[in-house]
């Protein structure tokens, strides 16, 4: 009897000790990942694609802040900060011994060099005026950067989150597009245009316990279907975000493969040009916001994944207002409003959809069908994704179109008349004006609020639903991020199971 209880035991601690090391994380291994765009650089503080970022942020360039998995603000490349009383000073402390992959010393020179590039008169940043309210910066010491405001900005340290405040080196930075020098887990490689991104593990990375992969290659296609096939035939491990939901459900039904469908902060709009005719009528803007039927549509498109939502503004993300009824799904309102308006028989316009994106070209189908219900006709053009660039983003060449915005806390674009939507609001830039300004969580969600409630009313554009996160891998792969709580596809915790 004695014998069989040691044989149980040691059976039992044999078992324990095999299922502690099959779920500990393994070193090595090479991780391909497919997503549908191609960036158009690699450097997040010159442009605002999303594309970018999900190859680089956290994998290459880090900033001084980072968003973890749970969408918590955590040390990057700063080890931690403090703020003062008034909400104005933030004092960061630095980690020591970081160096960039070119082996340039990341310090408090560095990275004040860094914020006045981003803040500068002419700057290619994006988005300037995430550092413009910075007035003084100052380097106490070699591991010591203070940063003092103007005014107190409630999304200060979720801005020095993002991509656009990553951190450049010094010597390098100007071939960042399409050689990116960052201080991440992963060193670039090469980027073979139309095809990968490859990177490789950096041994002398901070955190020495990081990453566990060898490698990683991003690699770019675009058609759902080819994406499909390459994953099941084993030359991609991992669809970063699938672009056809009903390829996810039957792929969640093969045990060879995993299916996370998450959160994101990802809103699909149908974005408008506020100074073309006719939409620069309000109440045009608002009959299509009654002639939509958003969970119809998410239904029809995106087989039922993805919250229907009323403003810009992601059910994940704090202070989220749910505005889904001020236009509830009404035609005949829908067509009054038009007869309103002084087009009573309807009109004619075009919807320029990015081929790149499958949700886009179904959606604006979808959408094309419901307007012409009362009396709008779309001529649909599809674009490549460059020339929607061009000629959509940059140009403003458009009527209509159909994306995905995605950067987190991104409401703020409203308050730029130049922005693509050309959106011209004192009522919103006063009200977006005192939400940066807040100091408590109260006056944070009040303001925050009204600003989704200005753009809601007015229509500015077409609020449809909060994109998911459709990942799809093989089940070797281990520790993705089930939710995107930023615009990441981070590989630093990833690991590959041989088991």
């Amino acid at each position: 009897m004695r014998k069989l209880l040691v044989c149980l035991i040691f059976g039992l601690l044999i078992l324990q000790i095999h299922s502690a090391s099959a779920s500990a994380p393994q070193r090595g291994g090479h991780l391909i990942v497919c997503q549908p765009a191609e960036p158009p650089g690699l450097d997040p503080t010159a442009n605002t694609a999303a594309a970018i970022d999900r190859v680089v942020y956290s994998n290459i360039y880090e900033g001084l802040v980072k968003v973890n998995r749970n969408g918590q603000y955590v040390p990057g490349l700063a080890s931690g900060w403090e703020v003062s009383s008034d909400g104005k000073v933030y004092s960061f402390k630095l980690r020591r011994g970081v160096r960039f992959h070119n082996g340039e010393p990341f310090n408090a020179e560095v990275a004040k060099w860094n914020i006045e590039r981003a803040k500068a008169e002419g700057t290619v940043n994006p988005h300037p005026e995430y550092f413009r309210g910075i007035y003084k910066i100052e380097t106490p010491d070699e591991f010591t950067l203070v940063l003092s405001l103007k005014e107190v900005d409630a999304l200060f340290i979720p801005h020095m989150a993002e991509g656009d405040a990553v951190m450049l080196p010094m010597k390098g930075y100007e071939t960042a597009k399409s050689n990116p020098i960052g201080t991440g887990p992963f060193r670039f490689v090469k980027w073979v245009r139309g095809d990968r991104v490859e990177m490789v593990r950096n041994d002398a990375y901070w955190n020495p316990q990081l990453p566990y992969l060898d490698r990683v290659t991003f690699k770019f296609i675009g058609d759902p279907g080819a994406q499909i096939a390459a994953l099941k035939a084993g030359d991609i491990d991992v669809i970063g975000y699938i672009a056809a939901p009903e390829s996810a459900m039957l792929l969640s039904k093969d045990k060879r493969f995993k299916v996370y469908a998450g959160t994101t902060t990802g809103e699909v709009i149908m974005s408008t040009n506020n100074k073309a005719k006719p939409f620069d009528n309000k109440l045009v803007r608002q009959a299509m916001a009654y002639a939509i039927d958003r969970k119809t549509l998410v239904d029809l498109v995106m087989f039922g994944y993805g919250t229907p939502i009323g403003s810009h503004w992601s059910p994940s993300t704090p202070y989220y207002r749910d505005l889904t009824g001020k236009f509830p799904y009404d035609p005949e309102k829908a067509r009054a409003l038009l007869a309103k308006a002084g087009y009573p028989d309807g009109f004619h316009a075009t919807i320029k959809l990015p081929a790149i994106y499958s949700y886009s070209k179904r959606s604006g189908e979808v959408i094309a069908d419901m307007l012409a219900d009362i009396g709008i006709k779309l001529e649909i053009e599809i674009v490549e994704w460059g020339q929607w660039i061009e000629r959509v983003f940059k140009k403003k060449e458009y009527q209509l179109t159909l994306i995905g915005h995605v950067e987190p806390w991104d409401i703020g674009i409203y308050a730029n008349p130049d922005y693509y939507f050309q959106y011209d609001s004192q009522e919103f830039r006063d009200a977006y004006a005192k939400a940066l300004r807040a100091t408590t969580e109260s006056e944070k969600a009040k303001w925050f609020g009204i600003c989704q409630e200005i753009i809601a009313e007015d229509a500015v554009s077409g609020y449809l639903f909060s994109a998911p996160s459709l990942a799809v891998m093989r089940k070797e792969v281990m520790n993705w991020w089930e939710n995107y709580p930023t615009v990441a596809l981070d590989c630093t915790e990833v690991w590959l199971n041989p088991n």
